[in-house]
């Protein structure tokens, strides 16, 4: 685990927090988000998915394994007055708890055994952003971290479908049902 974490901290390491766009899928169905509550941007990376979120005047959990950025993020949540709380952590050992957020952000991360704890996390009524890569298009070679044709409604069959597509990179928007 720490060749990982090494990896994305020297990805971090001359990077800045707060100069990157959110991620299409959440600044595109932004209008959805509820007008507070508590979320979750799971391996969230630079932060700019919780960062819209925070602003969106939601109380926001960040986790990333890398404590490079998570202290970058800290550091500019507090300079910026922003509800938003960064934490190392490594969610393959630490899911979310059940039944927590009103929202979840997941971005470019792909770990298929935690899809059940991710819906599960979701209080109901919650919201489901999710954006990774595709069977094709740009991305990563290793098919681990790509997903098949319809794979990630499959995944979180439990929730309600909202929005859906495979044109570029994948992405969801789901309900947790009330």
């Amino acid at each position: 685990m720490n060749g990982l974490r090494d990896k994305w901290d020297a990805r971090y390491r001359e990077a800045m927090v707060g100069e990157q766009a959110a991620t299409p899928l959440l600044a595109a169905h932004r209008h959805r988000l509820p007008p507070r509550g508590r979320a979750l941007d799971l391996a969230c990376g630079l932060g700019a998915d919780a960062l819209l979120l925070a602003r969106a005047g939601l109380d926001v959990d960040a986790w990333d394994l890398s404590p490079v950025v998570i202290a970058k993020l800290e550091a500019y949540a507090a300079t910026h007055h922003l509800s938003l709380r960064a934490e190392v952590r490594d969610v393959t050992v630490h899911p979310p708890e059940a039944g927590r957020y009103d929202v979840i952000v997941v971005a470019h991360f792909l770990e298929r055994a935690l899809c059940a704890a991710i819906a599960a996390a979701l209080r109901p009524g919650g919201l489901l952003f999710y954006q990774t890569f595709g069977p094709t298009g740009p991305g990563p070679a290793n098919p681990a971290f790509r997903l098949t044709h319809r794979e990630l409604p499959q995944l979180f069959a439990g929730l309600e479908l909202l929005v859906y597509g495979e044109e570029g990179e994948v992405q969801l928007v789901a309900r947790r049902p009330r």
